[in-house]
């Protein structure tokens, strides 16, 4: 690994040949190093980056990794991976090779995250524990299918924190009139109010253009989401919705509306192509604070207000699909995980329906599909609200790689692991979605009931 030395500038360099993925040949150089040393530790690492087992280091199996998603993912996705990566892995493990990481390395990586404590006392959410795990977790996932990496640690060590927050705070409908009296600015008044009676999320309320308040010409009012506003690193993103669920047009309150319009036509020389809030996230959050003061009341996040929308529908009786769709969420799933302690007498919904179904669907002729798809919505709800129901250890469970072509049954057992530990799924949700659909995809690997087969999708 020989280097040169640069008289002229006084500085080192290296010069060496490698071989690109494709298998051609090709010559590096690089100047600028004040030491041999440093000279020598940049073409070491740069070699090592293209190792193709897992003799590679962690440092730079993330850095491979880390480019490989660039071209997948959204900026705001890559810069939470990025500091995640940065501030709870690499010092841990970036010297490692990825083949010594073991189950006691990670371990002991999991209980300093356990014990840590800011300067107020304060741990880690559990959330966010999770979030740090899982990252883990996917990295040596990444490794075992590209890297011949033989085994993830992180399944015979389990995972850390929680996939949901235990508990959410939300402002009732009589709370929230309480606030918003007191809010005078019309921006925030605005602001607040598209929050709280649409449920949007805050990177969607801050992508808003007059535009998308939409009045067809008759009673019917409503909001267009299909845009997300994010800052990364002083850099502004209009990036797409955060999943296809998330493009979504739904309806509003007529006042909604008009206070849209009369709050755009007091802008000096609007365009209705371009944002209508130009505040920041920040300056949401001490709003929030300020005026939740002056009301009297205990402030709550921005997100809350998503939360409190969420229990107002409720509360008027729309059922989990509906809630669903409004909030733009890819799977009903995540809906009744978060908000399945808001619906009082389970139990005696699935009972009505199932009445339902049987009547209206005998005696009323009514279309086969509709009444079915309607009642199927709830009763899925019920399943994954009582994931204890369902049995799939008499089944045969088949695991998919699509990319290789290869296939192996996995017990009922190692697939609920899996299900937890790649995307944070309950064991007994990953029963009942698998149980429901026949199929479920967990990172690029396909897990299907053999009794049913593969989705011709994944051939």
């Amino acid at each position: 690994m020989p280097v040169y030395k640069d008289k002229k500038r006084n500085t080192w360099y290296c010069q060496f040949y490698y071989k690109d993925w494709t298998g051609k040949s090709k010559q590096k150089r690089k100047r600028g190093f004040s030491t041999q040393r440093e000279a020598k530790e940049w073409e070491r690492n740069f070699l090592n980056t293209l190792q193709t087992n897992s003799d590679i280091t962690f440092a730079a199996l993330v850095n491979n990794y880390m480019e490989d998603l660039a071209t997948r993912l959204k900026p705001t996705t890559m810069e939470t991976k990025r500091s995640i990566i940065e501030d709870k892995l690499l010092p841990y493990f970036k010297d490692m090779k990825i083949c010594d990481i073991d189950e006691l390395a990670v371990r002991r990586w999991q209980n300093e995250l356990l014990d840590y404590r800011n300067d107020k006392g304060k741990p880690f959410s559990d959330t966010y524990l999770k979030t740090i795990n899982n990252q883990l977790s996917a990295i040596l996932n990444y490794a075992i299918v590209y890297y011949k990496l033989a085994k993830n640690p992180c399944r015979a060590v389990g995972s850390i924190g929680k996939s949901n927050a235990s508990a959410m705070q939300i402002w009732t409908l009589d709370q929230f009139e309480q606030f918003i009296g007191y809010e005078k600015k019309a921006a925030g008044r605005l602001a607040f109010n598209v929050l709280f009676w649409s449920g949007i999320r805050e990177g969607e309320l801050l992508a808003l253009t007059r535009n998308d308040f939409i009045h067809s010409g008759t009673d019917e009012y409503r909001l267009n989401v299909n845009k997300n506003f994010e800052v990364v690193k002083g850099t502004q993103y209009i990036l797409t919705p955060k999943t296809d669920s998330s493009n979504r047009c739904i309806t509003i309150p007529q006042f909604l509306y008009y206070e849209a319009v009369h709050y755009f036509d007091s802008l000096y020389e609007p365009d209705p192509e371009e944002r209508l809030f130009y505040f920041t996230k920040s300056y949401l959050l001490n709003e929030i604070k300020r005026v939740a003061k002056a009301a009297g009341l205990n402030p709550i996040r921005i997100h809350d207000l998503r939360h409190s929308h969420a229990s107002l529908l409720i509360e008027m009786g729309f059922n989990i699909l509906m809630v669903s769709q409004r909030l733009g969420h890819e799977k009903v799933e995540t809906t009744w995980q978060t908000y399945a302690h808001l619906y009082p007498d389970k139990e005696k919904m699935l009972a009505a329906q199932l009445d339902t179904v049987k009547v209206q669907g005998i005696t009323a002729n009514l279309t086969i599909e509709d009444r079915l798809a309607e009642f199927m919505a709830q009763f899925q709800s019920h399943l994954k609200e009582q994931p204890a129901l369902i049995d799939i250890n008499s089944e045969e469970i088949i695991r998919w790689d699509p990319e290789k072509r290869e296939k192996a049954t996995v017990t009922a057992a190692e697939f609920e692991q899996e299900a937890q530990l790649d995307e944070g799924i309950e064991a007994g949700l990953a029963s009942a979605e698998i149980f429901q659909a026949g199929y479920l995809e967990l990172c690029g690997i396909v897990y299907f009931l053999a009794s049913r087969g593969l989705p011709a999708k994944f051939l």
